[in-house]
C-alpha cells in the first residue's frame, strides 16, 4: 500500500483502491475494484466501502501541500517560507499548517524589544486565511501561494 499526504476523502480512498489492484495482479492475486475499495474502506476503519462513502467527502480542498513554498503575512509581518505540516482539523473546514520561515519573523510591534519565529503553526480555513484575529482585527496568519 502506497502513503499520499492528501486527506482522506472518498477520492483519496479510490486512488488507494486502483493502487492496490495494481500492486495484487503484479504478484498475480487479481481482484475487483469493488473488493480493493473494501478492502481500502476496512484498513481506514469504516465497515464497508458504502459506509466509508457516505462518511467522507468526495473530495476535501487543501489550501497548502507539505513541501510548497509560500508567502504571506505572521502578525502583520511578511515571510517566505516552507510548509513543513498540515493537518485537516475535525471540523473539515479549517488546517493546522506549520511553516518555516526562510529568515526569522519579528512578531512584536514594539521598539523596545523583538520577539523572532522561525517556525510557527497556525489555524486557517481553506483560503490560507486565519480566523484568528490581530488586536487591529485582521487575520494572525494570510498565506499566499507563492
Amino acid at each position: 500500500m502506497s502513503f499520499s499526504l492528501d486527506p482522506v476523502s472518498a477520492a483519496s480512498l479510490k486512488a488507494e483502491a486502483k493502487i492496490l489492484r495494481e500492486e495484487r495482479a503484479g504478484i498475480g492475486e487479481a481482484i475487483t475494484h469493488g473488493a480493493a475499495l473494501e478492502i481500502v474502506a476496512r484498513s481506514h476503519g469504516y465497515r464497508d466501502w458504502n459506509t466509508a462513502r457516505a462518511a467522507l467527502p468526495e473530495r476535501v480542498p487543501t489550501p497548502v501541500q507539505v513541501g510548497e513554498r509560500v508567502e504571506g503575512f505572521y502578525l502583520g509581518q511578511p515571510f517566505k517560507g516552507l510548509v513543513i505540516g498540515v493537518n485537516l482539523l475535525s471540523d473539515m473546514r479549517h488546517y493546522q499548517v506549520t511553516i518555516k520561515f526562510d529568515e526569522p519573523v519579528d512578531v512584536v510591534k514594539s521598539e523596545l524589544f523583538s520577539a523572532f519565529r522561525q517556525r510557527v503553526t497556525s489555524t486557517v480555513d481553506v483560503y490560507g486565511i486565519s480566523p484568528a484575529r490581530t488586536g487591529d482585527g485582521e487575520p494572525q496568519m494570510r498565506i499566499i501561494r507563492s
